[in-house]
């Protein structure tokens, strides 16, 4: 039986497309470029088939509910890939939404806008907050009761104050990948950024 092991984003925003596909391609990963979308447009089945169809691996995988509260089309995707018996999950990308009155999870690391590493939340601009442990978000309703190996969470995917621009190389999102591959026994350093295996949106 095919296995595949996948990262979980929660941010599918065009910042978050174009972000998850460099910082894929610098991995030598697999980014589903089709689980763009805000809300997500694609069912978990839909998803786990194109994971499955992935040439290369990490394959990292985007979900959004688009603000809704509670658990929208992005939440009921990322649980459906998550709990498939043909997927591993490394680890889950969280990322934090702008408002108090959002829903919220436990993370275990966070990387805020300076990158810095610590317990301690961030906001969506990536700077830290008080909180210890939990970041505020909308599509991380269900994220607790999944029980990941290694939740990351960061600000605003490609964005806190160009920080995180991919054209200074999502330097963010790419120590929040590298986290995720390390705890999991990757060598990161044998990646060069040269793969190109990024899916188009229309697969």
């Amino acid at each position: 039986m095919i296995t595949k092991r996948v990262i979980l984003i929660t941010d599918g925003d065009v910042y978050a497309k174009k972000t998850i596909q460099l910082v894929a391609k610098h991995y030598g990963g697999r980014c589903i470029s089709a689980s763009f979308g805000n809300p997500t447009l694609l069912s978990g089945e839909e998803l786990v088939k194109l994971i499955l169809q992935a040439k290369s691996e990490p394959v990292f995988v985007m979900f959004d509910d688009s603000g809704f509260l509670g658990e929208g089309s992005g939440e009921r995707a990322l649980r459906y890939v998550a709990t498939h018996e043909q997927i591993e999950v490394l680890g889950v990308i969280a990322v934090a939404s702008k408002t108090h009155q959002s829903e919220w999870t436990r993370v275990h690391v966070t990387v805020d806008r300076d990158l810095q590493v610590s317990s301690h939340g961030v906001d969506k601009s990536g700077i830290q907050e008080m909180d210890i442990g939990r970041i505020n978000g909308d599509t991380v309703y269900c994220l607790d009761e999944l029980h990941f190996p290694l939740i990351v969470g960061i600000g605003d995917i490609g964005k806190m104050a160009r920080r995180d621009d991919v054209k200074r190389g999502a330097p963010i999102t790419s120590k929040a990948v590298k986290i995720i591959l390390e705890r999991n026994g990757y060598d990161v350093s044998q990646w060069n950024g040269k793969s190109t295996d990024i899916t188009e949106a229309d697969e």
